[in-house]
């Protein structure tokens, strides 16, 4: 399935220049213009200057005349100025071993399954034998069972299970009281019960009744990216905070019985897992935090039907409920990350590289219009690099329309061999990755790349500011980060 939909799929980055997000690029266009406004304004206080000093003024007017402006252009900035914010720490968590599903008992346990025919489970075991995902990937408890049970109470237990944790272990970590936290923020895409998951969190730890919960859904797997996003803009309005954002799937819940070809790919990606961040914009917080945002970035394209029905869950036409992977998803994906990177790029990338961008694309359009798009090298100015884990085929397809060596991809490959696609929280297993290896320095930055059903792109990129040590004692790749990289993975090993 994943071979066969990578030939499917065109270079994120290359081909045509149509369909650019025009609501994020005319921001940062604007974004440029009130750039230029500005340096026009001190071009014309300067020349006004001037003609004061031709007319014979004294000294002390003109005195007066710079100082007020001055004055006015040093309020306005500080007034402007939103405060920063940083992530202090965050959790991945660590699944039991009694939840490990080896590649012969899963396929043994959905054979005993009567709603599966031969050809299913065929295409199931081609599915999960092509992934990328290696004998230690974990389900939930729920979905170990023969019939499985994924009714509402055992999905709630299966929250309980994945989050408290986390939760736990990240007020351990950063020596917070649950009562300490202003903002919570959960997401899990496919799983929304009544009370809301926030309010599951809420309840357990007896936060305080002004907290400003949320709970995200239908996100997909840029949940999480999403989740950051609008922490970061909370913490610009509500000053000296702290938020947390705790990211998930709800597995049982998810599980396809049917025998449509397009539905079935999911019972063999997604495996168990979560992640929870603290962030805050508190003055004292960048002592203790391990990275500041550095620059967040959303885009979508929901708004074209082909890319809206991509990826949709829907009933069979047995009534099983099931999301379908249409034939188009990957171009589709293509087009949403050229999007999401064209504006990226125009913000974060050095000079040099925002001039050959824009000069191969003016070659392109009024020159040679067979001619490839010029790649920008995000490596000038992005030393990490955590991709979506959403296969083996889609990670290599995506690094290479952004040029990035296999050094760049190995976070990736390597959570998605250990832990498996976990959704929206797999982008903290990778950083935790290049934080065992200790290969995060400070002054390095770090490019988190989301990727969603919508379909949406979203991106977090996070600048570390103070050395990170020991982290190979600790978190999820505490008792086999001596084990990678795998050399061998690309032959299915």
């Amino acid at each position: 399935m994943m071979e066969s939909l990578s030939k499917l799929t065109h270079d994120p980055l290359l081909g045509t220049l149509n369909a650019l997000p025009s609501n994020p690029l005319s921001k940062q266009l604007h974004s440029t213009f009130m750039e230029l406004l500005r340096f026009s304004t001190v071009i014309v206080v300067t020349s006004i200057e001037a003609f004061f000093l031709t007319q014979g003024w004294k000294p002390i007017l003109h005195f007066l005349f710079l100082l007020c402006f001055i004055f006015f252009f040093i309020l306005k900035l500080f007034l402007s100025k939103a405060p920063s914010v940083y992530l202090v720490d965050y959790s991945c968590l660590k699944p039991p071993g009694f939840c490990r599903i080896p590649f012969s008992s899963f396929l043994e346990n959905i054979s005993l399954f009567e709603t599966f025919d031969a050809e299913s489970l065929s295409f199931m075991a081609k599915v999960l034998t092509s992934s990328g995902q290696s004998q230690e990937t974990c389900l939930p408890p729920a979905l170990h069972y023969i019939p499985l049970k994924t009714h509402q109470q055992e999905s709630i237990k299966e929250v309980h299970m994945v989050l408290f944790p986390i939760m736990e272990d990240l007020l351990s970590k950063t020596r917070l009281s649950p009562r300490d936290i202003d903002i919570l923020i959960v997401n899990c895409s496919g799983f929304c019960p009544s009370p809301s998951l926030s309010s599951i969190i809420i309840n357990k730890y007896s936060m305080r009744s002004d907290i400003k919960s949320y709970t995200l859904s239908g996100m997909g797997c840029s949940a999480s990216a999403i989740g950051i996003h609008m922490a970061e803009n909370l913490l610009k309005t509500h000053k000296n905070s702290y938020a947390v954002v705790l990211s998930t799937e709800v597995l049982s819940t998810g599980w396809y019985p049917g025998n449509e070809r397009s539905k079935l790919a999911l019972n063999c990606l997604f495996r168990m897992g979560s992640a929870a961040i603290l962030l805050s914009n508190k003055r004292d917080a960048k002592k203790s935090s391990k990275y500041k945002l550095f620059r967040t970035l959303r885009t979508l394209r929901a708004f074209e039907d082909k890319a809206y029905l991509s990826a949709f869950r829907e009933e069979d036409s047995l009534g099983y409920l099931g999301v379908t992977l249409n034939r188009d998803l990957l171009q589709v994906a293509g087009e949403t990350l050229r999007s999401n990177v064209t504006v990226l790029g125009s913000s974060i990338l050095p000079f040099s590289e925002k001039v050959r961008t824009i000069a191969a694309i003016l070659w392109k359009i009024f020159i040679n219009k067979s001619s490839e798009i010029y790649v920008p090298d995000f490596k000038t100015v992005i030393q990490h690099f955590c991709l979506p884990t959403s296969g083996r085929p889609v990670i290599r397809e995506i690094a290479k329309g952004l040029k990035l060596g296999e050094k760049d991809i190995e976070p990736a490959l390597m959570t998605l061999n250990r832990f498996g696609n976990q959704s929206s929280a797999s982008l903290w297993y990778e950083l935790a990755y290049l934080e065992a290896k200790e290969r995060v320095k400070k002054g390095d930055m770090v490019w988190q790349l989301g990727m969603g059903s919508g379909p949406k792109c979203n991106s977090v990129v996070l600048e570390c500011i103070r050395p990170i040590v020991g982290e190979s004692k600790r978190g999820p790749w505490d008792d086999c980060i001596h084990r990678y990289p795998i050399a061998a993975l690309d032959q299915g090993i």
